[in-house]
């Protein structure tokens, strides 16, 4: 199903009471490359889902890498004629980390928010990269035995678009866009409009690879108003 939430929603959604139909916390788990990395959580992202849900009912774990691809994450990960290294490691690193927040707490829902893509579209994988990117969500429902896994994907900017050094860019654009609207539970979000402005260094940037110091603010938000709207489902 297609949620491309553009616009934060309106505060009436983050005001509402938190929701009771099942018990246990709400698992949140933020990953990917530098996108991701480059986004605090405590600006936006952690705020509006501990209003929603309240502090003590939310778990969140955050881990990224700049300049990574899926394989690094997904552990079956396979191109016709490349040679696979590091499958799965910073998979790894990040379910230590979520084995170690989670230990001992029940957990009602789990969403898996990820924002990467760029490697792989510069290094023209782009066609295994819809298989990939549904067996990484696998990989966390079956590691977490929690048969249905929110997704919340943040769709590649304009950056790339028609751009020859990124030939998989807009392939890319597309299968993230389809992998969420074939989630049971999937949603993607829009990052065109916040790479133009100052950067965190006040540098001046436009159409760029990584986002602006409000962009990345904004994208933490509607990160968790759309996590918030696929749990409320």
């Amino acid at each position: 199903m297609t949620k491309a939430l553009t616009k934060i929603l309106p505060l009436l959604l983050l005001s509402a009471a938190p929701l009771s139909a099942k018990e246990g916390k709400h698992l949140f788990i933020l990953s990917g490359q530098s996108n991701m990395a480059g986004l605090k959580p405590a600006a936006s992202f952690t705020p509006t889902v501990e209003k929603k849900f309240g502090k003590e009912n939310v778990i969140i774990v955050f881990d990224a890498q700049g300049g990574q691809p899926i394989r690094r994450w997904y552990k079956g990960w396979k191109a016709e004629g490349a040679k696979a290294e590091l499958n799965g490691d910073l998979y790894d690193r990040l379910m230590g980390k979520v084995k170690a927040a989670t230990e001992g707490q029940e957990i009602a829902t789990v969403t898996f928010l990820w924002m990467q893509g760029e490697n792989d579209a510069k290094t023209g994988n782009g066609a295994v990269y819809g298989d990939s990117l549904k067996g990484l969500v696998k990989q966390v429902s079956n590691d977490l035995k929690h048969e249905e896994v929110n997704i919340v994907i943040g769709r590649l900017s304009d950056f790339g678009i028609k751009n020859p050094n990124f030939k998989d860019w807009d392939l890319i654009r597309k299968v993230q866009v389809q992998v969420a609207e074939d989630a049971s539970k999937g949603a993607w979000v829009d990052t065109d409009d916040l790479n133009d402005g100052k950067s965190a260094k006040g540098k001046e940037i436009k159409d760029d690879l990584h986002y602006t110091k409000e962009g990345y603010v904004i994208f933490g938000q509607r990160l968790a108003d759309a996590a918030i709207k696929l749990i409320g489902e």
